[in-house]
């Protein structure tokens, strides 16, 4: 294990006690929301670390696909636990803000540093277009429930029955996709495992058991933080938990961008958002009816709109093959607007 390693170990185990501390001790909710976040992140960071090791071990597009499963063990946690207290404002635009942080934002960032530092980068990946359209088509299926509702239709009144077939539909998706997906993982060359096979399942399940604990206590310190703020729980699920829960996509796609390889940069990213859709999400709508909260996929007609837009706009410019910085600007820009408009309650 290299020294950069062990230091980013020594680092998330520190983040780990310190929200530890500051959930038991009874600190300062604000304090321990935002070190319970930043101790998530460095959790949802570590889980790459261990699973592209991984990659070396079982090959490329199973790794792939384990990294956008673990990577997303935060959310699953933080969800569960916010099911559980009867947060669903919190949950929905968790999920939403989850494609949202990678359709526009960290694909943003990656347009505006790979194109400041390269120039007009373009692609042609196929997969790149494909992952795109699956995700315009998978918000698409998630957003009917809400319109179905908000319309009055015929539907209206059977939302959760509504929701179970939409959820049933887009894992049916996932499954039939995951060649396709699988395909997108193998774009990218991977370095060889220097971990050994006991190390990174013990560092994969010390992170998965932290992840566990970190949400608990973020979920616990959300409610008296968010009113100590004035800041709306679907601010709070669409922005801080969903950027804190991608933290390896952020990450990862921006590396991929400024070292001039935009085709595995926008699959990595786009491939995180449709992991939310097709996976995440439906395996939340029925887990959820053991809980006393059930999940349903009726959100505010104003998080559906931006499910949607979040999904056409990251289709539209992925498809012309090239990327610039201004557009990176655009997309990081209309974020930061949508973002800021979910802060009241």
């Amino acid at each position: 294990m290299r020294r950069r390693e062990l230091v980013e170990i020594g680092v998330v185990a520190v983040l780990v006690a310190l929200a530890g501390i500051a959930h038991y001790s009874g600190a300062n909710e604000v304090l321990a929301f935002f070190v319970s976040a930043l101790a998530i992140a460095g959790l949802a960071r570590l889980v790459g670390t261990a699973t592209e090791q991984l990659g070396g071990r079982v090959g490329t597009g199973t790794a792939g696909i384990v990294q956008s499963g673990l990577g997303n063990l935060p959310e699953l946690f933080i969800a569960l636990f916010a099911l559980n207290d009867g947060l669903l404002v919190v949950v929905q635009s968790a999920l939403v803000g989850s494609i949202l942080a990678n359709s526009v934002l960290v694909l943003g960032l990656a347009f505006l540093v790979g194109g400041r530092r390269n120039g007009t980068q373009k692609f042609h990946s196929r997969t790149a277009r494909t992952i795109a359209t699956l995700t315009v088509l998978s918000a698409s299926i998630m957003a009917v429930p809400s319109f179905t509702h908000a319309w009055g239709t015929a539907a209206a009144g059977h939302e959760t029955a509504l929701s179970l077939i939409a959820a049933g539909v887009l894992i049916v998706l996932f499954f039939a996709t995951l060649p396709t997906l699988m395909h997108s993982a193998e774009e990218g060359e991977r370095e060889p495992p220097h971990w050994s096979l006991a190390t990174t399942v013990v560092v994969l399940c010390a992170a998965g058991a932290g992840a566990a604990f970190a949400s608990d206590w973020f979920v616990a310190a959300l409610t008296p933080a968010t009113q100590a703020m004035h800041m709306s729980q679907a601010f709070a699920g669409l922005v801080v938990v969903a950027i804190a829960g991608n933290a390896v996509e952020n990450v990862v796609g921006v590396q991929l961008a400024a070292a001039n390889r935009p085709d595995f940069a926008i699959s990595v990213i786009l491939n995180s958002s449709l992991q939310v859709a097709l996976l995440l999400t439906p395996l939340l709508v029925f887990v959820s009816l053991l809980f006393t909260t059930t999940l349903t996929l009726v959100f505010a007609p104003f998080l559906a709109l931006v499910l949607i837009l979040a999904a056409i706009l990251s289709t539209l410019v992925v498809y012309d093959g090239e990327s610039t910085w201004y557009e990176g600007a655009i997309l990081i820009g209309f974020y930061v607007v949508v973002a800021a408009s979910f802060w009241w309650g």
